[in-house]
């Protein structure tokens, strides 16, 4: 599988302005791989998309990285009332450092 990532993007609007210059720029995107996924209500994913560098509770600083294969490391954020998912890399971090839409 295949994700435009974006750096350390502060929000659901940037990063959906940046996949979309990505996709028109023929940026091909980057392998990852969900270590685990993650529900949240609306409100909850709501809260989450508009800051994504800031700290969550149910992330860890081991998640994130690489595998051995080089793909990325990646939660699965999914609104469990629209269906609409997220994925961050937090690369170490106990925010999400690096954020794609999942498709």
């Amino acid at each position: 599988m295949k994700a435009l990532f974006g750096r350390k993007l502060n929000n659901i609007k940037e990063l959906r302005e940046t996949t979309e210059e990505a996709k028109k720029d023929g940026v091909i995107g980057s392998d990852y791989t969900v270590i685990r996924e993650v529900e949240l209500s609306d409100s909850e994913f709501k809260k989450f998309a508009s800051n994504f560098l800031e700290d969550q509770p149910w992330i860890k600083n081991s998640d994130g990285g690489s595998n051995e294969k080089g793909e990325l490391r990646c939660i699965r954020v999914i609104n469990k009332d629209t269906g609409e998912k997220i994925l961050s890399n937090t690369e170490g971090y106990e925010f999400s450092r690096y954020t794609a839409i999942a498709d």
